[in-house]
């Protein structure tokens, strides 16, 4: 196998994970809203994730463990993913706020780093903005 087929085969592998954390999100509070499934449908499409792997994962998202990246930003853009999943319905649960949590360990913050990220993007995340605008809002507010 080339050094390319392995790296889009991680990199396919953790689109699938990020996807399943999605799913799990969408799910936590027991249904999926019309507003999450289509927020499920363009992300699929984001990230390469088939129809017949979007049903797979739907069935079963935890079985899917946490792939971090190495790239902050990369990093930082899948908690963005997660909190349009979270605030799809404008309102985030204890059990969404638990497993978000969990999420941006998973994804390589350290617990400090996860709860300030965590505290900062509800403060600032008021339904849909765009990645760039989130990154930056992050970024200076982490800075002090």
């Amino acid at each position: 196998m080339s050094f390319y087929e392995l790296f889009k085969k991680g990199h396919q592998s953790r689109n699938l994970a990020h996807f399943a954390s999605i799913a799990s999100l969408a799910k936590a509070d027991g249904k999926i809203t019309d507003e999450e499934t289509e927020l499920l449908k363009s992300l699929a499409i984001k990230l390469g994730i088939g129809a017949s792997e979007v049903i797979d994962i739907l069935k079963n998202p935890a079985k899917y463990p946490i792939v971090p990246s190495n790239s902050a930003e990369e990093r930082l853009e899948r908690i963005h993913d997660l909190f349009d999943m979270i605030f799809a319905d404008h309102e985030i649960s204890v059990k969404e706020l638990v497993l978000i949590k969990r999420y941006a360990i998973g994804l390589g913050y350290n617990i400090t780093e996860a709860n300030e990220l965590i505290h900062n993007s509800i403060e600032i995340y008021t339904g849909k903005i765009n990645f760039s605008e989130y990154k930056h809002m992050i970024k200076k507010r982490m800075k002090g």
